[in-house]
């Protein structure tokens, strides 16, 4: 099915999504997730009430209660999942998507992700069979409020910002719910209503033309920093006091002075291998043990347990914590970046400042080529490179990366579309632009 992604469910509402898949999703996932009671969230989308109204009648017809918790951001119900034990939890959501689409966020107890290798694909295959629908005894639906107790686990990581200058774009989301109070009262906030509509903008900030008026509020507000969120807050980034976007990746490693500088161990950081080399270089200063991973929270958040790391993140602004259950939070990113700023403001140092002593590096941003073959593709770019100068690191998944003293590159499938995606960095402008003309000239007999 269409809607079955790698990370999650998600497609246009009314043709890739419609109530009776939903109902039939509901009704299966305890036969995949065993629960007693399944905790929901949903945003603010103008489909969730009817997605939520489907997916819980599943659910309790399979027997099984349901905990409303109505409007909340995805890591509220990470948070709400992990804090109060729950079996599993689902977040009816879109994320960053078009205002037309919706999707569930699914997670088992302690907060595990569930993604397509480790219980999606049996649900759908559930969804898709004859399987018939029996109703022996109906679950019940009861309200929880899960934003007080998020609010007070949140506020742990808040100080006072009111020496810091901030333009806030809430993107109509999820975050919102929390514009008054996590940052103070003298911020400028824009697109600060939670609307389905999504008038702002799309709420994906990785997207330029959604970037527009961000940047405008940070020149026009001589803001030391601006904010913008997706549409279910569990991804941020960062415009830094000249108008510029910060590439999400190089906030990992600016995460170190909040977590790294008084740490009396060697601690581990996870990225995707997207991330910049930078990250990495300027990680291991502070005695860090780097892993890279595969993209996507169900890889990264899973892969963060597994060596127990401090926190981890990914260059589509995902930010994992192993003091939020392995999971990622755009507030709790927010507000800890919030603290660095101000940390370093008070010393003189500005936003672009610290991103100039992070990274060097020359860097393409993620390039999209529309292939079908993807793999025979990939094979022809790397087997290239490897039939000449050895590579002096070479990871084989998710895609290929091969790392050259003074340059490297990736390049991997898109999970969900018929997209090929290259990103590559160098010491110079020069030195990238002749290594990225060879790739692209390479991909040219496969371009759909």
């Amino acid at each position: 099915m269409k809607a079955f992604k790698a990370y999650d469910i998600r497609g246009v509402y009314g043709k890739d999504l419609n109530p009776e898949i939903i109902y039939r999703i509901g009704y299966f996932l305890p036969q995949v997730i065993p629960a007693r009671e399944i905790l929901i969230g949903r945003d603010i989308r103008l489909s969730s009430d009817e997605v939520f109204e489907a997916l819980s009648r599943g659910i309790t017809d399979a027997g099984v209660d349901v905990a409303d918790a109505g409007l909340t951001t995805t890591p509220m119900v990470y948070w709400g999942t992990g804090k109060l034990d729950f079996d599993a939890s689902v977040m009816i959501t879109a994320s960053h998507n078009p205002k037309e689409h919706n999707g569930l966020k699914i997670s088992a107890k302690n907060v595990l992700p569930v993604g397509y290798d480790n219980g999606l694909n049996q649900v759908e295959k559930l969804v898709e069979s004859d399987e018939p629908v029996i109703i022996k005894k109906k679950g019940q639906i009861r309200k929880i409020d899960l934003k007080p107790g998020y609010l007070k686990f949140l506020s742990t990581y808040k100080q006072d910002y009111s020496g810091l200058n901030l333009s806030i774009d809430f993107s109509n989301g999820m975050s919102s719910l929390f514009k008054d109070d996590l940052f103070g009262n003298s911020y400028h906030r824009i697109n600060d209503t939670a609307d389905g509509t999504f008038p702002g903008h799309e709420p994906n900030p990785l997207e330029p033309e959604n970037q527009e008026q961000i940047k405008k509020a940070v020149l026009e507000n001589h803001s030391d920093l601006g904010v913008i969120f997706d549409g279910d807050a569990d991804r941020v980034m960062f415009i830094d006091e000249k108008g510029q976007f910060i590439s999400p990746d190089l906030i990992i490693a600016l995460l170190a002075h909040y977590f790294l500088k008084n740490s009396n161990k060697k601690e581990t950081v996870v990225h995707d291998i997207r991330t910049s080399k930078a990250v990495g270089e300027y990680l291991r200063k502070f005695n860090s043990e780097v892993v890279i991973w595969r993209v996507g929270r169900a890889y990264g958040a899973t892969k963060l347990r597994e060596v127990d790391g401090i926190y981890g993140g990914e260059l589509a602004g995902h930010y994992y914590f192993r003091d939020f259950y392995y999971s990622d939070s755009g507030l709790m990113a927010s507000l800890i970046v919030l603290d660095i700023v101000k940390e370093f403001k008070e010393k003189g140092q500005s936003v672009s400042m610290l991103i100039e002593n992070i990274s060097q590096y020359a860097n393409t941003g993620e390039v999209n080529f529309q292939i079908s073959r993807k793999q025979e593709a990939m094979d022809a770019v790397v087997n290239y490179f490897k039939n000449g100068e050895t590579p002096i690191a070479y990871f084989d998944f998710d895609g290929y990366r091969l790392e050259y003293s003074d340059w490297w590159f990736n390049i991997r499938p898109s999970n969900t579309e018929p997209y090929l995606r290259f990103l590559a960095e160098a010491k110079s402008e020069e030195l990238l632009k002749e290594k990225t003309e060879l790739i692209f000239n390479l991909l040219k007999p496969f371009l759909s």
